[in-house]
């Protein structure tokens, strides 16, 4: 994921609240509640399949869930963004930005608290607002909305982002199939609309078909890589593909 050369890249981009000081790795004062107490188990129940309860369970005795909350972040995605940013220098200073499948807002609220110029997040699902981004309810892909979403922003946008995930069915395949197809379109929606140098980074599941992504961007940027944050669950089959320098 990183090599030596990647060591004092961590470029500061002024203090915004409730984030931790950039550094090249993110550690999380989760506390000794989160990290030492006794694990909360959740039964099935009538109303509660055994799927939910493994959820919930999860949720219950995830550390970042308790920090994300604690730190307005609207989910506990927003620390795989910081730590993204914290090593590729991902988000621009003054610089625009597009977040697609943006719902429920925690990496739009990233951006906007790090200082972009300007920042639009869309999604299919209805979104609160957030201070210093324009939100859109709508499909990036439908016609005219590239057109629409860089006059919002004023000029292209120096990065394109995706954490779309597609609703998983528990086909390990298929379910990777699903994301794949979410992350090549945002992949081609993010070659037609990005600023020469700009940045893309997108959510794949692990499965094979995340190298013909791979292939795909290495043509038009200079750097693509596959990363997982700290923050991304060691048992998840999510990474990230990062790619910089986009050649236009």
């Amino acid at each position: 994921m990183s090599d030596e050369k990647d060591k004092g890249k961590w470029a500061k981009k002024g203090p915004p609240p409730a984030l931790p000081e950039r550094r090249r790795r993110v550690v999380f004062d989760v506390g000794e509640t989160d990290t030492r107490a006794t694990p909360t188990r959740v039964k099935t129940g009538k109303n509660r399949t055994a799927q939910s309860a493994r959820w919930l369970e999860r949720q219950l005795n995830d550390p970042y869930v308790h920090k994300a909350r604690a730190d307005g972040w609207r989910a506990r995605s927003a620390y795989k963004l910081i730590e993204l940013d914290e090593k590729f220098n991902l988000i621009p200073n003054h610089g625009r930005v597009i977040d697609l499948g943006a719902a429920p807002g925690g990496w739009t609220q990233v951006v906007a608290r790090r200082g972009a110029a300007a920042l639009v997040g869309i999604d299919l699902l209805p979104m609160d607002p957030i201070e210093g981004a324009t939100i859109i309810q709508g499909d990036f892909l439908a016609e005219g909305m590239e057109d629409h979403l860089i006059e919002l922003l004023g000029g292209a946008p120096n990065l394109v982002m995706s954490d779309m995930a597609a609703n998983t069915v528990g086909h390990k395949q298929t379910d990777h199939l699903r994301t794949a197809a979410l992350s090549e379109a945002a992949a081609h929606f993010a070659m037609r609309v990005l600023a020469p140098g700009g940045a893309f980074v997108t959510k794949m599941f692990q499965g094979g078909t995340e190298n013909e992504i791979l292939t795909l961007l290495k043509q038009s940027f200079k750097d693509v890589r596959h990363a997982k944050p700290p923050s991304s669950r060691a048992e998840s089959v999510e990474l990230f593909m990062v790619a910089t320098g986009f050649k236009g």
